[in-house]
């Protein structure tokens, strides 16, 4: 063998060995040269991460892994958690309603496997994360949306609950008295819950689910149950979830992008930073007014967070520590 193939061949399938330049080295070998890396690197396992302070759900999606469950059981026990909480008035039960009085839920949830399921625009079902679940595996569609999504769900054996909490009530009552429609940011009347979890086996789930923006139009729906904006998972890189003001997040289809900047080479922080960059430089934005913060986690256990402002917070389960995390944020520069 010739000493510079020699040479080729050891640095394609070593572990990155600097001896030759670029130049000399095909476009396969370079994958199989990145492939390598990747595999000699230890992942961390068992990891939950989800937005905001949801202590409680990342602990439940960590007993889960601990007990041997897959990513996609964790992902949607720990949902569930939230949306039966009805203190959080934008998940599950006790979501503030739309205009009209009506608590509408969205959902969506994807396996390792890449398979997607989603309902959107939910009344009357408490655990839609779980129904989200249900389309994916149960049907040959991917989305179930408003009344065929309650029959559905029905034909599962889900209960039939009011969602509208006197609490939330009481609150839509008052906003009435103004129908001012103004969006606060890290106030909870536009949030969310976002999970992604790695388990024993390195394998990758997410989950997510919301009641939506407070006093919304009638029909809205944001992020959180569409591929690739409110989540998005590849199990041989990582995942990604979004939460804050939904429109903004559509239109960068911002958890796909993530995934595909972490393919590329970055680093979910740096993923995640490139994330709202694309937001807040887009000309004549005004970002001063509404909230985005992404969460991601990729094949190793590297995870990352970023928001636009302040205040945006996450929880992760790492190492066997549940804690939660005050997130970076692009208006500090």
């Amino acid at each position: 063998m010739k000493r510079r193939n020699f040479i080729k061949k050891a640095s394609a399938t070593g572990l990155g060995l600097v001896a030759i330049s670029s130049s000399f080295i095909s476009y396969d070998e370079k994958l199989d040269k990145k492939e390598i890396l990747v595999s000699n690197l230890n992942p961390v396992k068992p990891l939950v991460i989800a937005t905001w302070n949801t202590s409680l759900a990342v602990e439940t999606a960590a007993k889960v892994l601990q007990n041997g469950g897959s990513a996609l059981d964790a992902v949607e026990q720990g949902c569930r958690i939230e949306e039966a909480n009805e203190k959080n008035q934008t998940v599950g039960k006790g979501g503030l309603p739309d205009r009209d009085g009506d608590v509408t839920l969205d959902a969506c949830i994807m396996n390792d496997k890449g398979d997607y399921g989603a309902v959107l625009g939910v009344k009357n079902i408490t655990h839609v994360i779980s129904l989200a679940r249900k389309v994916m595996e149960e049907t040959p569609h991917v989305i179930l949306i408003g009344d065929g999504a309650e029959k559905f769900a029905y034909e599962k054996g889900f209960e039939k609950e009011d969602l509208l909490t006197e609490s939330s009530r009481k609150a839509w009552e008052k906003w009435k008295e103004t129908s001012e429609y103004k969006p606060i940011i890290n106030i909870e009347n536009h949030d969310t819950i976002g999970m992604l979890a790695i388990d024993k086996k390195g394998n990758i789930s997410g989950a997510c689910t919301t009641s939506g923006l407070a006093y919304k139009m009638a029909g809205r729906v944001g992020d959180s149950p569409i591929i690739g904006g409110g989540l998005f998972v590849d199990n041989e890189i990582g995942g990604a979830s979004a939460t804050g003001l939904g429109e903004e997040v559509l239109k960068t289809v911002g958890s796909f992008l993530i995934v595909e900047l972490m393919r590329q080479g970055k680093s979910p922080q740096e993923a995640c930073e490139e994330a709202i960059s694309r937001i807040v430089n887009k000309p004549g934005k005004d970002f001063k007014n509404f909230q985005v913060g992404y969460i991601a986690l990729n094949k190793q256990g590297e995870t990352g967070a970023y928001s636009i402002h302040e205040w945006f917070s996450y929880n992760i389960f790492k190492d066997g520590e549940n804690k939660n995390i005050k997130s970076d944020y692009f208006t500090k520069a």
